[in-house]
């Protein structure tokens, strides 16, 4: 699963893509410093594996990751292929999800592509673009579909979806306002529309504000606001202090947390943030070689879950033994946890739940 972060250029894009994977993408302060996108694979903070590895002493601890693609920064009419708009909106084209990254703090020293600061003014610069690269796509998809459906009545509902879609774009809307139904939302994720893509809005924040997470920042609740007419997420994070956070010690790091008065870091709760936003979850396979966490979609059943270990699993699948998270650490021990009578036998069409510790049963 792969999220890119965007925003105009020189509002930290490079420099929280740097903090997330720790590494040394350019971040410097003029427009255009990425051209090509930069990757990495992070990984999913999970407090639960280390518990699992020390219960039962496993040599190898796995966790779960998502991609971040750091992708260049967008300017007004990238949709008809200003600055770097065609190469911009094929890199985002082949994402899961946006993580959309807002300046609201103020540094004379950074400047700003159109003057100030105005982290509104920026999300209507980027989705306009994306809204208007859909629209362009959708009018191209709308008069090939009325052929179609005057010739087949059954290609109506498609036909009337369309329409309402390109009546939403054209009033300046991204097309997550939209409330689909399942057919719908699977019909329209073949065409790989960019303002339908699930988001997370990032304010970068300044250093002096981490511990209050931004609440007195006025452009942050301005962030808020826009996006509840979106149900789309908001992060308050200084870019800059968690690429520092990031290069410290584990130990060093959550003294410094401790400082200032909060439990995790910026960075940890837009990984958790950015997981769950793809409708992803994990459940857990432990023992003496290795405690792992198997990343799936929320919804799965027992048999597709099996498959993400190994095929052959999937393939002569008997049974799912089960245990909850939760139960193994109240017991204390596996042996424990069985004569409670907590450990349950579940079929192919069991529905996983996040945090399940699995056993699988098979025979090929």
């Amino acid at each position: 699963m792969k999220l890119g972060i965007v925003g105009l250029p020189n509002v930290g894009k490079s420099t929280l893509f740097n903090a997330i994977t720790k590494s040394a993408a350019p971040a410097e302060n003029y427009p255009f410093c990425t051209i090509d996108p930069n990757v990495g694979l992070v990984e999913v903070p999970d407090d639960r594996l280390s518990t699992l590895t020390e219960m039962f002493h496993s040599k190898k601890t796995i966790p779960a990751a998502v991609e971040f693609v750091d992708i260049a920064g967008l300017v007004r009419g990238a949709s008809k292929g200003e600055g770097l708009g065609n190469k911009f909106l094929e890199n985002i084209r082949s994402t899961d999800a946006i993580v959309e990254v807002l300046r609201c703090f103020e540094d004379p020293n950074v400047t700003h592509v159109d003057g100030e600061v105005d982290p509104l003014r920026d999300i209507e610069t980027i989705n306009l673009e994306l809204i208007l690269a859909d629209l362009e796509q959708i009018d191209r998809l709308l008069a090939k579909q009325e052929k179609v459906a005057k010739a087949d009545k059954a290609a109506r509902p498609e036909l009337d979806l369309l329409r309402r879609l390109d009546e939403v774009l054209s009033e300046g809307k991204s097309a997550r306002v939209l409330d689909l139904n399942d057919e719908e939302e699977k019909f329209l994720r073949n065409y790989q529309l960019l303002s339908l893509k699930p988001i997370i809005y990032v304010a970068n924040i300044g250093e002096e504000e981490i511990s209050q997470e931004g609440s007195s920042n006025p452009h942050v609740q301005a962030i808020k606001n826009f996006a509840q007419g979106e149900d789309a997420r908001v992060l308050a994070i200084s870019a800059k202090a968690e690429q520092e956070i990031a290069l410290l010690p584990d130990e060093e790091k959550k003294e410094f947390l401790d400082m200032l008065g909060v439990e995790s870091s910026g960075l940890d709760r837009l990984i958790v943030a950015s997981y769950d936003l793809l409708g992803l979850m994990s459940f857990l396979t432990t023992g003496e070689d290795e405690t792992r966490a198997w990343t799936i979609k929320k919804g799965t059943p027992a048999l597709e879950a099996a498959g993400k270990i190994h095929t052959d699993i999937q393939r002569g699948f008997i049974r799912a033994e089960i245990v909850s998270y939760d139960d193994l650490v109240d017991y204390g021990s596996m042996n424990a946890v069985r004569e409670a009578g907590k450990v349950r036998l579940e079929g192919k069409e069991y529905i996983m739940q996040d945090g399940d510790i699995v056993h699988f049963r098979f025979n090929v």
